[in-house]
C-alpha cells in the first residue's frame, strides 16, 4: 500500500515517534510505501510529499516537533479545498492517509471520510482534552516542564516576597494548570471550566498573605476567563477553525492583583515552551504505540476510526467520538484539591 501521513494543528513532543512507529513497521512489516504531506492539510492541498522511510526517522524518537511541519489549514475554509484534497489522494495514489493531530485536524478528517476518504486517526494535543482517549501524547511532557517552571518560581516568589503568575496552555480546558499546579504546589489555579472572580482571587492572596504566607503562585490556563462583568479582555483575531488567538491573560491577571492587593505580581508565560524540546519516556511510549496501532488500523480497513487509550490498552474509537465533544477537567479533581488553593 502506499500510505500518506501529516501532522496539523500545533507541534508538540512526540510527533515524529508516532511517524517513526508507523514507517518502521509499514516499511518492514507490510512492505508498504511511506510518503508524507508536508505542513498538514495544507500539504495536501498543495500536494507538497516527501518519501518516507525507515532511515528519514533515524535519530528522531527524542527530537521535538514534526519534521513533516504543521500549520493550522482547513480545507473547508478554502474555496476548492476540499476537492483538491479528493484529487490529491487520487492522482498521487494514496491508498491510506493517516492524520495526527487535535480536534481541528481529526474533525477535517472526519468529513473527509465521510466524503469517502480513507483515512486512520491518531490523536495530538497537549492539552489533552480530546474524547474518547484518557491520555494524548506531548500532555506528560507539557505537565513536567510546567511543573519544573513553578518548582523554579517558588524561591525567587519566596525571596521577593512575590505573587507570581504562570500563565500555561489550555484553551478549552485547564489540564495542563491543574495537574502542574497541584504537582507544584501552586496556591491557585484558574482554568476555562470555572470562570473566576478576580475580587475573590486578590481576597484570597490578601487572607493567605496576612498569614504570613509572603509568597504565591497562580497557575493560570491560557483559555481562563473571569466571570461576566469582573474583569474586561481585549478581544483577539481568529485562526482558520475559528478561534482565537489566545495568551495574555496572564499579564491581565497580574496587573490585576498588583493594583487590588499591593502585592508585588509577576508574570511568566510558558508559551510554546511547553511545546518543544524532548518528549517524555511516557510520551515517547505512548506515541510508538499509536503509530504502530494506526498502521494495523490502516491494513485492517478500520478507516474513519482513531487509536485511543483506554484503560491502559489501545483501542480504536470513532473519529466522531473523538472530536464530538471535548474532554473537559474533572470536577471532582478541581475541587477535591480547591480548598489547598484557597486556604493560604
Amino acid at each position: 500500500m502506499r500510505v500518506a501521513m501529516l501532522t496539523g494543528g500545533g507541534d508538540c513532543p512526540g510527533l515524529n515517534a508516532v511517524m517513526r512507529a508507523v514507517v518502521r513497521k509499514g516499511e518492514r512489516i507490510y512492505g508498504d510505501e511511506l510518503v508524507g504531506f508536508v505542513d498538514g492539510w495544507r500539504g495536501v492541498i498543495e500536494r507538497k510529499l516527501r518519501p518516507l522511510s525507515v532511515e528519514t526517522f533515524r535519530g528522531t524518537l527524542p527530537r521535538g516537533g514534526t519534521i513533516l511541519g504543521s500549520s493550522r489549514t482547513n480545507p473547508f475554509k478554502l474555496d476548492g479545498g476540499v476537492e483538491a484534497c479528493q484529487r490529491a489522494m487520487q492522482e498521487e495514489r494514496i491508498d491510506a492517509l493517516i492524520a495526527i493531530g487535535g480536534e481541528d485536524t481529526l474533525g477535517v478528517a472526519a468529513k473527509l471520510h465521510d466524503l469517502g476518504l480513507k483515512v486512520v486517526g491518531v490523536p495530538k494535543t497537549i492539552d489533552n482534552d480530546l474524547s474518547a482517549t484518557e491520555l494524548t501524547f506531548g500532555f506528560d511532557t507539557a505537565v513536567q516542564i510546567a511543573t519544573e517552571a513553578i518548582d523554579r518560581l517558588h524561591t525567587t516568589a519566596e525571596s521577593h516576597h512575590r505573587v507570581m503568575v504562570v500563565e500555561v496552555m489550555g484553551r478549552h480546558a485547564g489540564h495542563i494548570a491543574v495537574w502542574s499546579g497541584i504537582a507544584g504546589g501552586a496556591t491557585m489555579i484558574l482554568i476555562p471550566e470555572e470562570p473566576f472572580d478576580i475580587e475573590v482571587v486578590c481576597e484570597a492572596l490578601k487572607k493567605r498573605h496576612a498569614a504570613g504566607n509572603y509568597a504565591s503562585i497562580v497557575v493560570v490556563a491560557e483559555g481562563a476567563i473571569p466571570k461576566e462583568g469582573s474583569l474586561q479582555l481585549a478581544s483577539r483575531e481568529r485562526d482558520q477553525f475559528g478561534h482565537v488567538r489566545l495568551g495574555g491573560i496572564g499579564n491581565t491577571l497580574a496587573e490585576e492583583i498588583e493594583e487590588r492587593t499591593g502585592f508585588e505580581t509577576r508574570v511568566t508565560i510558558l508559551g510554546h515552551v511547553q511545546r518543544g524540546g524532548t518528549p517524555t519516556a511516557f510520551d515517547r511510549v505512548l506515541a510508538t504505540r499509536f503509530g504502530i496501532a494506526a498502521i494495523d488500523a490502516v491494513h485492517d480497513g478500520a478507516f474513519g476510526q482513531m487509536v485511543a487509550l483506554q484503560c491502559g490498552n489501545i483501542v480504536r474509537v470513532p473519529l466522531t467520538a473523538a472530536v464530538g465533544q471535548l474532554k473537559t477537567v474533572d470536577p471532582d479533581l478541581y475541587h477535591g484539591v480547591a480548598e489547598y488553593f484557597f486556604a493560604g
